[in-house]
């Protein structure tokens, strides 16, 4: 696919408002409740840019980042709203669109007044794509969401660019260890140092920690052994459309309560 090509694609998806959102569970390791959900965004199936990677690349490529990152915020929050579903929504938010000159403050606050979702139930999650040069700027942007009740949370720790000063910089209500740390913990020892060195920083800092990329029963096993207090991952629920997500949210909770013993 051309780049032209790709970017006619960009441009009818943004024209059209063509996103669909998935929301996949996040749970509280004690009961398996369901805390909240992370929403997800997808073009169309039937487009070149389905693939978030794809999709947000192409938009970097073509300076509509803020663009896209701004439509996929909308669907997220209406379609959370719409479905009534319980908890809090994690929302995906690039930090360089946080510090684009063109952001204007109040858009996101003005999308939650439109579906009647509070401040509060929304955790703001930095998913970091390419390096931070404005560490001061950042951390205005965040207290100006703090200070309307918004979360935050630090999106794939230890895959980053800067994860670590991250943390220390911005002091999240919640940091989501990536996947690559889950995946075999239970046969790595030194996987198994690391998660435990974190929940340590965690507890200091006061941030809550989301283990995510649960995929099997025996990781989930160590990660309650070692502390941990949410989990997200295939092994307990697959990301879902919002009207699916709503109707399953109980029955995937105790499937899951009963699969895990």
């Amino acid at each position: 696919m051309t780049h032209f090509e790709q970017q006619a694609a960009l441009c009818e998806i943004l024209h059209n408002g063509a996103i669909s959102t998935l929301f996949q569970p996040i749970f509280a390791t004690a009961g398996r409740r369901i805390i909240g959900y992370e929403a997800l965004s997808r073009g169309p199936s039937n487009s070149p840019l389905h693939s978030p990677v794809t999709l947000f690349a192409v938009a970097r490529q073509c300076g509509k980042l803020l663009e896209l990152d701004m439509l996929c915020r909308r669907r997220a929050i209406q379609r959370f709203a719409e479905g009534q579903l319980p908890g809090k929504l994690f929302l995906n938010v690039l930090p360089e669109t946080l510090l684009d000159h063109q952001h204007s403050s109040g858009r996101t606050l003005q999308m939650l007044h439109e579906a009647a979702l509070a401040p509060e139930r929304v955790v703001i999650e930095l998913t970091e794509q390419s390096p931070i040069d404005d560490y001061q700027l950042l951390q205005r942007a965040l207290r100006y969401y703090r200070s309307m009740g918004f979360s935050i949370a630090l999106d794939d720790l230890g895959a980053g660019y800067s994860g670590l000063r991250l943390w220390t910089e911005m002091m999240p209500e919640y940091v989501k260890i990536d996947r690559y740390f889950i995946d075999g913990i239970h046969l790595d020892p030194l996987k198994r140092e690391f998660i435990g060195s974190i929940l340590r920083m965690a507890e200091a800092s006061r941030a809550r920690v989301v283990a995510e990329g649960v995929e099997l029963g025996e990781e989930l096993a160590v990660l309650e052994q070692l502390g941990a207090q949410m989990v997200q991952g295939f092994w307990l629920g697959r990301p879902q459309a919002w009207n699916i997500a709503i109707a399953g949210a109980g029955h995937i909770a105790q499937v899951t309560h009963n699969s895990c013993g």
